[in-house]
C-alpha cells in the first residue's frame, strides 16, 4: 500500500477540473488499496467539502492574510495564494513521509517539486497541460496531439505520458464507449443539445450561449449543467425558467457519462471533459474560457471532433458552428470515438506500479541459482522466522531445488534489483508460489540479510499481485514475526488466524 498525497485547488478563479480528474485518479488508487490524501488550499469556489462527500481526507493548507487576485487567466502564480516556495515548505512539514506525491496544478513546477522531494524522498507525478520543467519522476498530459519531446529537453529524466490514451476520466466513460461505438450514427429533427461550461463560467460564455440559442426557429432540446457555485448561476436559472419549453437546468450530476449519452451534441469548454465528450461520441463545439484551453480547441478542430467558437464571437459565429456541427454530425461521431476509449487511468496505474517497482524483477529461477539460494538459506537471519529452522546440507538442497524447478505447478523466482545508473543487476532474493489445490498457492518469501528493511518484500509482493492477479494466494507467518505480518495486511491479505493469510484475486 502507498501512502498518496494529492496536491490540487479548485476555485472560483481556477475552476474545478483540476480537483476533478484528480479524484478519478484518487479513486482508482483507493480502489487498488493505496491510502489517498487530498492537500489543499480551501478558498471561495473550492471543493473541499465534495472531496470529503467522496470519501477522502483533506489537509486543509492555511489561508493567506490578503487574498491575491489573478490580473488575467494566466495567472497562475496568483493561483497558489502564496509563493511556490512558500506552498512547498507548508506541505513539506505536513505529512509523515508519503510514498508519492501527486500535483496537478499550474502555480506548482519544479521549485516545488524539489523541496518536497528533498524532504520526504518520495516519487511525484505531475500532471499538467502548460509543457513547462518539472522535478517530477512521471508526467502526465493528456492533451490532445502533445508528443512526449515537447517535454524532454526540460525534464530529461522524468517519464512522460502524453496524448487521449491517457486521459484522466471516469470508469463510467469506459463502459459506456463500447456501446456507443455500435449505437446508431444518426441524428434527429430537433436535436438534443448538452450545455456545459465547466462548474464555474466567471465570463458568463453560458448565458452568451443560450441567448444565441433562442433566436433559432427550432431551438435544440437543451440541458445546460451548472453549479451553484458558479459566479452567474441565478441569471442562467432565470433564463431557464423562462424558456422550459426547450431548456433544463441541472446543478450537478453524479453520472456524466449516461447524461452524456442521453444528448447527441455539446457546447461546452475544453479540458479533460472534452475527453469524456470523445469517449461516449459526442460532437461539440468548444469554447475557449482560458489562454491554456486554445491549444485543445485548436487541435480537436484540426482532427475534426469539434468546431471552435472565440468567446468573443459567440453571438456572430456560434450559430454557424451549430448549422456546421449538425451538417457533420455523422463523421464527427466517429471521428470522436477513435480519440479517447476511456482507458486512460489504467494505463497511468501501470505506469505508477513500475514506477515503484520498476528497479524490481522477478526472473524464473535455473540452476545457475542453487548455490546462491543456499547460501542465502544458511543466513541465520534467513532461518530466524522459517517454518523449518534445521538448515539442510548442500546435497539436500540442490536435490530439492532440483525438483522444484522442474515442477509444472510451482513458481520459483529470483528477486532481482536493477541500478539505474549503470543497470547492474543484483540477486536479492526468493519468492516461490508453490501449488496446494486449482489455482490456489502458497507464497514464500526470504530476502538477503544486507537487503533487510528496504521495501523490498512490499514490492515483491506488489509485482506478484501483477503477474499472478488471478491466483488464490495463501501465507504463513509466524506470530513472532510481527514486522512480515504488518506487511501482509497491508498488501491487501486478509487474516484467517494468527498465522494465516489469504488474498483473493485481483481485478
Amino acid at each position: 500500500m502507498l501512502k498518496v498525497v494529492i496536491r490540487a485547488d479548485a476555485s472560483s478563479h481556477i475552476g474545478s477540473g483540476h480537483i476533478m480528474r484528480c479524484l478519478v485518479l484518487a479513486d482508482r488508487l483507493k480502489l487498488d488499496g493505496h491510502d489517498v490524501l487530498f492537500a489543499t488550499r480551501p478558498q471561495s469556489g473550492d471543493l473541499v467539502t465534495y472531496i470529503k462527500q467522496r470519501g477522502f481526507s483533506i489537509y486543509e493548507l492555511q489561508q493567506p492574510a490578503d487574498w491575491l487576485v489573478p490580473i488575467s487567466t494566466a495567472d497562475y502564480a496568483a493561483w497558489l495564494q502564496v509563493t511556490e516556495y512558500d506552498d512547498a515548505q507548508e506541505f513539506a512539514s505536513a505529512f509523515d513521509s508519503p510514498d508519492l506525491v501527486i500535483t496537478d496544478h499550474y502555480g506548482i513546477g519544479a521549485q516545488w517539486h524539489e523541496l518536497v522531494k528533498k524532504t520526504y524522498n518520495c516519487k511525484i507525478i505531475a500532471i499538467d497541460d502548460l509543457v513547462r520543467e518539472h522535478a517530477a519522476d512521471l508526467i502526465i498530459d493528456q492533451t490532445l496531439l502533445r508528443e512526449p519531446s515537447e517535454y524532454h529537453l526540460l525534464n530529461s529524466k522524468a517519464t512522460v505520458l502524453t496524448g487521449t490514451q491517457y486521459a484522466i476520466i471516469n470508469t463510467h466513460f469506459s463502459h459506456r464507449h463500447s456501446s456507443q461505438l455500435i449505437a446508431l450514427n444518426t441524428l434527429s429533427n430537433t436535436p438534443r443539445l448538452l450545455l456545459s461550461m465547466g462548474g464555474i463560467d466567471t465570463p458568463n460564455a453560458t448565458l452568451h450561449v443560450l441567448n444565441v440559442l433562442k433566436k433559432s426557429v427550432n431551438p435544440p432540446i437543451t440541458t445546460v449543467l451548472l453549479s451553484p457555485k458558479a459566479p452567474h448561476y441565478k441569471s442562467v436559472t432565470e433564463f431557464a425558467m423562462k424558456h422550459s419549453a426547450w431548456l433544463t437546468h441541472i446543478d450537478f450530476v453524479d453520472d456524466m457519462a449516461t447524461l452524456m449519452c442521453e444528448h447527441d451534441i455539446a457546447i461546452g469548454a475544453p479540458g479533460s471533459t472534452s475527453w469524456e465528450r470523445a469517449c461516449v461520441g459526442l460532437p461539440s463545439i468548444v469554447i475557449a474560457l482560458a489562454d491554456n484551453q486554445k491549444t485543445i480547441c485548436k487541435n480537436l478542430e484540426t482532427v475534426g471532433a469539434a468546431i471552435s467558437v472565440e468567446l468573443e464571437a459567440i453571438s456572430t459565429t456560434l450559430m454557424k458552428a451549430y448549422e456546421q456541427l449538425i451538417a457533420d454530425y455523422s463523421k464527427m461521431r466517429t471521428i470522436n470515438l477513435q480519440l479517447c476509449d476511456g482507458q486512460g487511468v489504467k494505463r497511468i496505474m501501470k505506469h505508477i506500479t513500475q514506477l515503484f517497482n520498476g528497479s524490481l524483477t522477478l526472473r524464473l529461477a535455473t540452476k545457475l541459482d542453487i548455490e546462491q539460494v543456499y547460501a542465502w538459506q544458511c543466513k541465520p537471519e534467513t532461518r530466524r522466522y522459517a517454518l523449518n529452522k534445521d538448515v539442510p546440507s548442500l546435497t539436500e538442497h540442490r536435490a530439492w531445488m532440483t525438483k522444484k524447478l522442474t515442477s509444472k505447478n510451482d513458481y520459483f523466482y529470483i528477486i532481482e534489483l536493477t541500478n539505474s545508473t549503470d543497470e547492474k543487476t543484483t540477486p536479492v532474493g526468493v519468492v516461490r508460489l508453490d501449488m496446494t489445490a486449482v489455482n490456489t498457492y502458497t507464497i514464500s518469501i526470504f530476502i538477503a540479510p544486507e537487503h533487510f528493511g528496504k521495501g523490498v518484500a512490499k514490492l515483491v509482493l506488489k509485482q506478484v499481485d501483477i503477474l499472478h492477479p488471478t491466483k488464490i494466494i495463501h501465507a504463513v507467518v509466524l506470530k513472532e514475526n510481527t514486522a512480515s505480518q504488518a506487511l501482509f495486511s497491508r498488501a491487501g491479505y486478509k487474516r484467517i488466524n494468527e498465522e494465516q493469510f489469504t488474498r483473493q484475486p485481483v481485478e
